[in-house]
């Protein structure tokens, strides 16, 4: 009976690990979508959320049939509930990718985004990419330090957040009202796209520990 109970949390954490890949997918091509113009692509990225939110069905629908059949306790339970927390946060980030796709693809065949915030818009991307491949990694291999450090990454995010905001607000600014709104949609989608990164992270370390991150000094790590 055990044998068959690990099978379906394997079951459970594979689709997880699938979830997270596909969502780093989905931002890396939303990203090419909205830098290209590309409105196939951007196309390709909206209509590919419905698998996400697919997986996520089955997170939710797996882990309740076990709840229901197993009734399980101590470090099983931790990680049932641990799984529907992280499911719902990567399906966000799905949501996330989706949206920025759907910015480039409003304004095609313009460009959504002009010369001046392509540089910080890409770095931005690049750390959400960063991030994005960090939990599919903890996820597949759990490991503590890796999804303590997750929050430094997020960091960088909110430092590229911040010069997005220095110059849309400045007064060299010429890009016009359409294009500070686009821009702070966007650094908006990046930024949560980070956090909810970050939280599966923080899930992932109290699933191996039993501790919250807070708890953690990182000089101890």
């Amino acid at each position: 009976m055990r044998g068959v109970y690990d099978v379906e949390l394997e079951d459970i954490r594979r689709l997880l690990v699938a979830m997270a890949e596909a969502v780093r997918t989905a931002m890396r091509d939303g990203t090419t979508s909205l830098l290209t113009t590309d409105a196939e692509l951007a196309q390709q990225v909206i209509a590919a959320d419905a698998l996400v939110n697919e997986d996520h069905r089955r997170v939710e629908e797996n882990t309740y049939a076990l709840l229901a059949r197993q009734s399980p306790v101590a470090s099983d339970l931790r990680l049932i509930f641990t799984a529907l927390h992280i499911a719902a946060d990567v399906e966000r980030m799905g949501d996330l990718a989706k949206h920025v796709a759907k910015v480039g693809l409003r304004r095609h065949p313009s460009p959504a985004v002009p010369a001046s915030l392509t540089s910080v818009i890409s770095g931005m991307a690049e750390v959400a990419d960063r991030i994005a491949a960090k939990i599919s990694t903890v996820l597949a291999n759990p490991d503590a330090l890796d999804a303590a450090t997750l929050g430094l990454d997020d960091d960088e995010m909110d430092r590229l957040n911040e010069v997005l905001f220095t110059i849309v607000l400045g007064e060299g600014w010429r890009d016009g009202v359409e294009c500070a709104v686009d821009g702070a949609m966007l650094a908006r989608f990046y930024e949560r796209y980070a956090d909810h990164a970050v939280n599966a992270g923080r899930r992932m370390y109290f699933l191996v520990t039993g501790r919250t991150l807070t708890e953690v000094d990182f000089d101890e790590e």
